[in-house]
């Protein structure tokens, strides 16, 4: 990492482009004047007396009034306490304002819409795990080749939801019934002659017979970095027509 990549990480975490340049500029200085900082950067010397001011009211730099100013930064072990606090307030802040927006609107207007999609494995994952925590009486989870086992949180969320006595299923091809052997979950392993060995299949999860999500696979040499897309959708027609073929799909796999 060069100075430009120091300033702009700076950047995002706060600090406006002149403050970032003052503060890289006197870690190199050690201590210096405003005529000091303007000469070793691009900041005009009229800034750097508001930089270094907003910097220190930050706890980022110390200020000795003598004639003229000079200008110390902090220790790089308090400056980045300092940033990191800062930084998980403003992030807090932010989040509690979208929890109090988002409460405000509540869940309805995600049913209003027919279909959604959702583009990577940690989001699609995210998704799963609010579905699956919000089934009330059956989740089943099937889990293409590609895909591997169920994400380790989207897994304790299905024992959690078959401690509780939610019917739960997950069929696979990876060993998914000695994965779910100390649970109430049912695994259920599929021969790998009963599958197609290059079909894109991600996750197809159905949970209380009234939403659904698919997801595949994109294309890639490395299975591990494969990307994920999914669909879903809950309480709709499409929903209702997707589950019939998921039903009939899986067949007597996920019957008692």
């Amino acid at each position: 990492m060069d100075e430009d990549d120091a300033i702009e990480a700076l950047e995002g975490l706060g600090l406006s482009n002149y403050e970032a340049k003052v503060f890289a500029a006197l870690q190199r200085l050690g201590t210096g004047t405003a005529r000091d900082v303007h000469r070793a950067t691009d900041v005009p010397r009229s800034q750097v007396y508001g930089a270094a001011e907003s910097l220190q009211d930050r706890g980022l730099v110390e200020v000795q009034q003598s004639k003229p100013i000079q200008y110390r930064p902090v220790s790089l072990d308090a400056a980045r306490s300092h940033l990191r606090g800062e930084f998980e307030r403003t992030q807090q802040r932010a989040f509690d304002y979208l929890e109090s927006a988002r409460q405000q609107r509540g869940e309805a207007a995600e049913e209003r819409e027919d279909i959604w999609t959702v583009h990577g494995r940690t989001s699609i994952d995210g998704r799963v795990e609010q579905l699956v925590s919000e089934a009330e009486r059956q989740v089943v989870m099937a889990v293409g080749k590609g895909a591997g086992r169920p994400d380790a949180a989207v897994a304790d969320i299905l024992r959690e939801r078959a401690d509780a006595g939610v019917d739960v299923v997950v069929v696979g091809g990876e060993s998914v019934e000695d994965a779910f052997a100390d649970s109430a979950v049912r695994g259920v392993d599929i021969a790998s002659d009963q599958t197609h060995p290059d079909a894109p299949v991600g996750q197809v999860v159905v949970v209380d017979d009234e939403t659904v999500l698919l997801s595949v696979l994109g294309e890639r040499d490395d299975a591990d970095l494969a990307e994920e897309t999914a669909i879903w959708s809950s309480r709709t027609g499409i929903a209702a027509v997707l589950i019939q073929l998921v039903d009939g799909g899986l067949g007597d796999l996920v019957s008692v």
